[in-house]
């Protein structure tokens, strides 16, 4: 059976211990709005009634912020001549 989006958030969740404030500002760095019910939906099991599947664009914007979350903003470089 093959990770999902779920079980890599779950992972990465656990791993860097993040709560869902701290999941909601990392996705506002990646300027992706999330409500912290919709975050509660996706650690939910499959079969509750409000589970959420994540999607590619959700865990592509969530790495985004992690990155800068974790690293700092990307710096400018000044264009090459």
């Amino acid at each position: 059976m093959p990770l999902t989006n779920n079980d890599i958030m779950k992972k990465l969740r656990v791993a860097h211990k993040l709560r869902d404030e701290d999941i909601v500002k990392i996705l506002a760095l990646a300027k992706f709005n999330a409500t912290k019910s919709e975050i509660n939906a996706l650690f939910r099991n499959e079969d509750h009634p409000k589970f959420m599947e994540c999607g590619d664009q959700f865990l592509r914007n969530f790495l985004n912020g992690l990155i800068i979350h974790l690293r700092g903003p990307r710096e400018k470089t000044p264009p090459k001549k």
